[in-house]
């Protein structure tokens, strides 16, 4: 055990001309328990809309050592930390005297656990989302109470589908049954948003222009650091701000490529392939755990309906049309082809959690990410079993290396209300729960 000769506060910040960058977990600041000092837990919903190719996203065996299924072999090096789930319903995104629109409630449904009112108005209405009730017990004292991020565009409005207002399409997170919170999708606003004291759009555009590192601005703070750290802890640091300045700097690559093509509809700072701005958010929520910014985060990694391509890995046809199969083999390969090249890029999340340390383990160790999408077939729309998976989670009991299945007609609320629990968030009903899920700590 390292124990150095002064204590800083958790919550230290070093503030320089238009940033305020706040400080991972270090040993000083716990000087004599070190080695067990207590992280803060977090949670990360990442959102896959379209649903999957269940055929070869359920693992064909049960229990502890299953087999991983071909979409889900790149979570497999993490067996350890991951839990597949299914038979779980997102009941509440099904038709209910309204005709269609599983697309835009696939995605609230799944979050919230309530259907979604049918509007195309500004009167929409869903339910809070489990973010949002684990955000507000769990981050009181961060300087983000969550962070809610897309890749997606999410500048259209009005109606979208099937009488659904656009709001449904793009909000995953709802801070209130009346409030969706949109996600940001320019990478460098949400750097921004993250490390930058700036708040007004002519701020935000000015810091955009400067041809340095915010750090650049907080050298003599930086400088002062040293001297009051241990060797490890001096190790950390300069691992966060290596961190800080790669994100930085793909970011400004990102920007002059978009300067550099006629794209109007493309928001600066968008990267040019979906892994590299997948990778690009995911390095930013990271960060914004490591430092203790936020303990929440919302990632819509691809939205319902979307018809983004993936030219990058031989798949030029759109997303939803990919999802629209109907049952032939070949395209139900290429659908797999895509639901394992998403999974993968979930991997590249949970690779970088583990890689840092944070407290008495790692980020992984200490937080809960939950990924899924709100309908199982996407071919014919289907809401029953969906697809679910659950990784990390150490801290809250949650026991890894396996496949549970829960009984036809088990509401996927059940499991948000079990994971509600282990944020010790205080709900006795989520949505349509009808109870916890047994078994995620295991028999």
């Amino acid at each position: 055990m390292v124990i150095t000769k002064i204590a800083l506060p958790r919550r230290t910040f070093l503030r320089g001309l238009g940033a305020t960058v706040a400080l991972p977990l270090l040993d000083a600041m716990a000087p004599a328990l070190s080695a067990q000092a207590k992280a803060a837990p977090r949670f990360a919903a990442i959102y896959c809309g379209n649903g999957a190719n269940m055929e070869d996203w359920t693992p064909a065996s049960e229990g502890v050592g299953f087999t991983f299924s071909p979409s889900l072999k790149p979570l497999e090096v993490f067996r350890e930390q991951t839990l597949v789930v299914t038979g779980l319903d997102n009941f509440q995104a099904t038709d209910q005297g309204d005709v269609g629109g599983q697309h835009p409630r696939a995605a609230p449904a799944f979050m919230s656990c309530v259907h979604p009112k049918q509007t195309e108005g500004a009167d929409v209405q869903a339910g809070t989302t489990i973010d949002q009730m684990i955000a507000q017990h769990t981050c009181r004292d961060t300087k983000l109470p969550s962070l809610e991020v897309s890749v997606d565009r999410n500048d259209v409005v009005g109606a979208c589908d099937h009488g659904y207002a656009c709001a449904y399409m793009n909000s995953m997170s709802w801070k209130t049954p009346t409030m969706p919170l949109p996600a940001e999708t320019n990478p460098r606003f949400v750097f921004e948003r993250l490390f930058g004291s700036g708040n007004t759009v002519a701020e935000r555009r000015a810091r955009s222009q400067e041809d340095r590192s915010l750090l650049d601005g907080l050298t003599r703070e930086i400088s002062k650091l040293p001297r009051k750290l241990g060797a490890h802890d001096r190790v950390k640091l300069g691992e966060y701000f290596d961190a800080v300045r790669d994100v930085e700097q793909r970011i400004a690559k990102s920007d002059s490529n978009s300067r550099n093509v006629a794209l109007p509809d493309r928001p600066v700072g968008e990267p040019e392939t979906f892994r590299e701005y997948a990778e690009l958010m995911f390095d930013l929520q990271v960060l914004a755990f490591q430092a203790d910014i936020t303990r929440v985060s919302a990632f819509m990694m691809a939205r319902e309906n979307i018809t983004r391509s993936y030219n990058e890995i031989g798949l030029p046809e759109a997303h939803h049309a990919m999802s629209h199969h109907g049952n032939n083999p070949e395209k139900m390969k290429v659908f797999t082809k895509l639901n394992t090249y998403h999974v993968d890029t979930l991997a590249y999340f949970v690779r970088k959690l583990q890689a840092i340390p944070d407290g008495d383990g790692s980020l992984l160790d200490h937080a809960v990410v939950l990924y899924g999408s709100g309908m199982s077939d996407g071919n014919t729309h289907n809401n029953y079993n969906v697809p679910v998976v659950v990784i990390g989670g150490r801290d809250q009991q949650i026991k890894g290396n396996r496949h549970l299945r829960y009984p036809k007609g088990t509401p996927l609320a059940n499991l948000s209300l079990s994971l509600l629990a282990k944020f010790g968030v205080p709900a006795e009903r989520f949505g349509d729960s009808t109870g916890k899920l047994d078994l995620l700590s295991g028999v």
